[in-house]
């Protein structure tokens, strides 16, 4: 890895591009200023979509104020996002409330009530919840594109590749949902920075993260495999030390026993919040005499009659899967209100949502192939086998970047996503699900854009060579040099300044990045189904 001397100039230049990214994907969203002219237009274009989407009536009359709040933030509240500001307000009323977490809402709203609580004379709570999401998703995306940065640092062991994946998740094809009032921001700062902790080797401090994790969203409960395969490998290195080293080590059943406990304690610590939730999900609507109906407004009760809601255990009716063996809402919410299941979503009519997630399919299967052939044997092997020489990496391949060992259990469990999500579920939210789950979308995109594009090459690369090449070898020698001393300009930038001189790939992955940023500010902000 290349040395960084006294502050890391990568990250003071990722954090101020992060922030900057942030700050343009809520200006583009707004109603008000310069950008109006361009949501008039796609109003035009693209009137907004009659969905059948969770609205639930604004109790309270809005103010000057809070009219303005919703021109500027307006478009951050759609879909998903009324779910969680309404259970930020009001709580778990609706049966298929419980299909979002409460990590979020509770620090939405624990933020509306601290941080803005001065603003309370001038905005209504829902107003105030909405701009701390806006603020507090601003806060997690920045910090989670720092979380990746170091992750990639520890893993990658090459920090240009890493930085440039970091400013690539600062444009991620799911950018809108980080700025929106959702969950994803949170879950990818918490979930990287569990993976950077581990990759250092601190188990209890990235099983506290990772159990946090899975309180925002529920597959949080994946990443117990990170900490399972990390003690599983420590194990099968330990029992394939030669004899001298063997005779130091504790007895066979011990190290099978501390691995076993080890394991199941933090399996069970991370699936603690899920097993809470779904056990608070049971006494509201399966114990008997728990039904709230009577604190409830008439609008919200209203509103349970006219789309059929179901509140908690009313008249003594309980749900059906209050009867189930294992009575776990979560499943059921994701099959009976969204048809979620395997192969459900696979009709005609869903080809436009399949073609929607086709890239990210690509991309992430290009990924999965690529560490694959040039890994065969340490796939084969489940990255279990102790190398001969740790400095040679196998296969004839650098011990840094994509195709580093290292990077084995982060494309298993993205390719475990993918597939699940193809298979599982609604294909069109695969693009956010990935997005802010895996590091390895980004990782394989700057990888790409490192091997193919010689704008990012070093001076003295053997393609740089090339007669044909040379335009791009002088401003890759310029961007080369801007690495050793610091960052004198952002090479993301620097690609798209210069984009007609991009390879193919570059033009590929750039445009497939920043078209779907905007093409997400477009359809998510104008409510058309791009959820």
């Amino acid at each position: 890895m290349e040395p960084v001397k006294g502050r890391d100039p990568y990250l003071r230049e990722l954090l101020r591009f992060a922030l900057c990214c942030r700050a343009l994907t809520l200006l583009l969203q707004a109603n008000l200023g310069p950008p109006f002219f361009f949501q008039a237009l796609f109003n035009l274009l693209i009137p907004d979509h009659a969905a059948d989407a969770f609205s639930p009536p604004r109790l309270a009359e809005p103010g000057v104020c809070d009219l303005l709040l919703e021109r500027l933030l307006g478009g951050l509240s759609r879909w998903d996002a009324e779910h969680f500001l309404f259970i930020a307000e009001r709580g778990y009323v609706y049966e298929h409330n419980f299909a979002f977490f409460p990590a979020f809402p509770l620090s939405v709203r624990a933020a509306a009530e601290v941080i803005l609580w001065p603003l309370q004379r001038l905005l209504r709570l829902r107003s105030r919840l909405l701009l701390s999401a806006a603020l507090l998703n601003s806060l997690f995306s920045v910090l989670a594109a720092a979380a990746l940065y170091k992750l990639g640092c520890a893993a990658l062991r090459c920090r240009r590749v890493a930085f440039l994946a970091a400013l690539l998740f600062c444009v991620s094809p799911a950018s809108v949902f980080m700025a929106a009032a959702y969950s994803e921001s949170m879950f990818a700062f918490l979930a990287f920075s569990a993976m950077w902790h581990l990759e250092k080797g601190q188990s209890w401090r990235s099983g506290l993260l990772f159990s946090l994790a899975s309180a925002v969203r529920a597959n949080g409960l994946v990443n117990a495999g990170f900490f399972a395969y990390s003690r599983c490998k420590c194990f099968a290195l330990q029992l394939q030390v030669g004899p001298g080293l063997a005779r130091k080590l504790p007895p066979f059943w011990r190290q099978l026993l501390s691995l076993a406990s080890s394991v199941i304690l933090m399996c069970a610590g991370i699936s603690l919040p899920f097993v809470l939730f779904q056990c608070y999900a049971h006494t509201r609507f399966c114990a008997p005499g728990t039904g709230l109906s009577q604190g409830i407004p008439k609008p919200l009760l209203q509103l349970a009659l006219d789309k059929g809601y179901r509140l908690a255990a009313v008249d003594g009716l309980k749900p059906p899967w209050c009867s189930q063996r294992f009575p776990v809402i979560y499943s059921y919410i994701q099959e009976a209100y969204w048809n979620v299941g395997f192969l459900r979503y696979f009709e005609l009519r869903q080809v436009p949502n399949f073609l929607l997630a086709l890239p990210v399919v690509l991309l992430g299967s290009w990924a999965a192939w690529t560490y694959l052939t040039a890994n065969p044997r340490h796939c084969l092997t489940l990255g279990l086998e102790r190398r001969k020489n740790e400095e040679e990496q196998g296969e004839g391949k650098p011990g840094t970047g994509f195709c580093c060992p290292a990077v084995f259990v982060y494309v298993v469990h993205a390719t475990v996503l993918l597939l699940f999500g193809v298979f599982c579920m609604h294909v069109q939210v695969l693009t956010r699900f990935l997005g802010s789950s895996t590091p390895i979308l980004y990782w394989f995109s700057a990888h790409l854009l490192q091997e193919h594009e010689p704008l990012l090459w070093s001076e003295g690369t053997n393609k740089e060579t090339r007669a044909s090449l040379s335009e791009k070898s002088v401003l890759g020698n310029s961007l080369a040099g801007s690495y050793e001393k610091g960052i004198s300009e952002n090479p993301l930038v620097r690609l798209l300044r210069n984009y007609r001189l991009n390879t193919p790939v570059t033009k590929c992955i750039l445009g497939y990045f920043l078209s779907y940023w905007l093409l997400g500010l477009i359809l998510h902000c104008n409510f058309f189904p791009w959820t």
